[in-house]
């Protein structure tokens, strides 16, 4: 099974989206929801309007998407759903510099970049860890 990677990224009007490791994926919408939608439809379309020969390869047969989104609009969409105050105790960093980062007045190093993804997995393994 091939794996398609969609990175996410928030600019001054939308979001966008494109493959990285496939050509041809591109998407647009007001919300990552409607911009993941956007790029499910695009490939829809490419295989309902090309021959199948003209299909990446990677969307030939059965695929998944992996979907990359920069800090800025992970920030912005899940900040609907956890607080600056609860992602400062999830990564270590504190909400003012996580506030820079959602609002675009800073982009974080990698080693900033790295804290929050180790932070959000970690707690996103604990959630899917627990039974109820």
């Amino acid at each position: 099974m091939e794996t398609v990677v969609v990175v996410i990224e928030k600019s001054k009007d939308y979001f966008g989206a494109y493959s990285e490791n496939c050509d041809g994926i591109y998407a647009a919408g007001n919300s990552i929801e409607e911009v993941k939608a956007n790029t499910l439809e695009a490939i829809r379309l490419i295989k309902e309007n090309l021959p199948k020969e003209r299909w990446a390869k990677e969307i030939r047969d059965e695929f998944v998407i992996r979907w990359k989104i920069d800090i800025a609009s992970f920030l912005e969409y899940y900040s609907s759903f956890i607080s600056l105050a609860g992602m400062e105790r999830l990564t270590g960093i504190n909400q003012k510099q996580l506030s820079n980062y959602l609002n675009h007045r800073a982009k974080p190093r990698e080693k900033q970049s790295e804290k929050i993804r180790k932070g959000i997995h970690k707690f996103a393994e604990e959630l899917y860890n627990i039974t109820m």
